[in-house]
């Protein structure tokens, strides 16, 4: 597969200029200036060509759950917005707990073709909390595990998982939440958890990914342990740093306008490894009646180029850092550059054309957005995965 870019504005971490790109075999073979090649060209004058992006928290509800999404659905949500690279999580029916299960998802995903994907196994076996032998029969294709939804309330039983973890070269990635706290303080219930999952990473040396940090305290926790060189990363979502105040059903919640702040303060000093969406597609039923969660993989690039970038915190340089960059390098992955010998995974986006965000356009089966009729920046027009194009916005 053969694909040729020109004319474009190329941006990367650490790269922004005009010039062309060429994609041979799905990787990236040259980068330069008036490359000529007998193939498939785009004339990308006027638009920006960035690396595709990564999602690290993703919910794509199969198997078990495909009348909120399925699998298809999901990976043409994705590439809609950008992503050819999504980590999933393992709350699907019954839990990924076996590479049974690893396997059932990886190959589905293979058969729709549109996205490579990560499988996340559950850290105690069917989430029951206290059995995690499971986690010695996992092969190498498991990178990450996690209890997602929820935490391993038993502090014995998480310090043993992160020791298997911390030997077989795994990541432990954590929701962290007391549940004794939850219908207490939801606040405390995070930022209690946040800061026992950080003290068991440096005490076995496990590397820790922490998920959707939500509040100064949390934060202000990670900071801490990076500066002591604790293993810890984290992300951030889209939605904890647009929102605040917002009665919108996340879990964790909303919260007020001084962690939006926070966070973004701690995006703009190097502290916020990644900008995962926590892609969690509900049944418009299952919304009505309370269900937390939001489908952000379709509008995820464009909040955040408008929010960070547009509104003068941060470069497009950073934003690609935060999206493609830096979760590839948790992944282990060759995506996230725009360098000879990377995956030819691009995208195309107009960053000066606006649109209105509307749930009914998107290829989720979750419409369920609180950003439904917001004006944002930078469409993605065209998403390339291995030289191919995957996904070519209607004009």
């Amino acid at each position: 597969m053969e694909l040729l870019v020109k004319h474009a504005r190329i941006v990367d971490c650490s790269q922004d200029f005009l010039g062309d790109v060429y994609i041979n075999n799905g990787i990236i073979s040259r980068v330069g200036e008036s490359l000529e090649e007998d193939c498939e060209t785009i004339d990308a004058k006027g638009l920006s060509l960035m690396p595709s992006l990564v999602d690290l928290h993703v919910h794509f509800r199969e198997p078990g759950f495909t009348d909120k999404e399925d699998i298809r659905t999901g990976c043409r949500a994705a590439v809609r917005g950008g992503y050819t690279m999504v980590n999933l999580m393992a709350n699907t029916n019954p839990p990924c707990s076996n590479m049974k299960i690893v396997d059932y998802v990886l190959k589905k995903v293979r058969e729709v073709g549109l996205i490579d994907a990560h499988q996340c196994v559950s850290i105690t076996n069917n989430f029951n909390g206290e059995d995690i032998s499971h986690l010695d029969k996992l092969d190498e294709n498991v990178k990450i595990i996690s209890e997602d939804g929820k935490d391993v309330m038993d502090g014995k039983i998480m310090l043993e998982a992160m020791m298997k973890a911390k030997k077989s070269g795994k990541i432990v990635m954590c929701h962290s939440e007391e549940h004794s706290l939850s219908n207490i303080d939801m606040r405390l219930a995070e930022n209690i958890m946040t800061w026992r999952n950080i003290a068991f990473s440096e005490f076995t040396g496990c590397p820790v990914h922490i998920a959707h940090v939500s509040t100064k305290e949390a934060m202000e926790y990670i900071i801490r342990a990076k500066n002591k060189g604790v293993n810890v990363t984290c992300e951030v979502t889209p939605h904890h740093i647009i929102l605040s105040g917002d009665n919108y059903r996340v879990n964790p919640p909303i919260r007020d306008k001084e962690d939006v702040s926070y966070l973004i303060d701690s995006i703009k000093k190097g502290w916020v490894d990644a900008i995962s969406t926590d892609h969690a597609p509900h049944t418009k039923e299952d919304k009505d009646k309370g269900a937390a969660g939001i489908s952000g993989i379709e509008t995820a690039f464009s909040l955040c180029y408008t929010k960070l970038v547009k509104g003068g915190y941060i470069t497009l340089n950073k934003l690609s850092e935060l999206m493609s960059k830096n979760p590839s390098e948790i992944l282990k992955i060759k995506k996230g550059r725009i360098t000879p010998g990377y995956d030819g995974d691009l995208i195309l986006a107009d960053l000066n054309g606006d649109y209105i965000i509307q749930g009914r356009e998107f290829e989720s089966k979750g419409q369920n957005t609180p950003f439904e009729g917001h004006k944002v920046f930078g469409r993605v027009l065209r998403t390339i995965k291995a030289g191919k194009i995957v996904f070519q916005q209607k004009i």
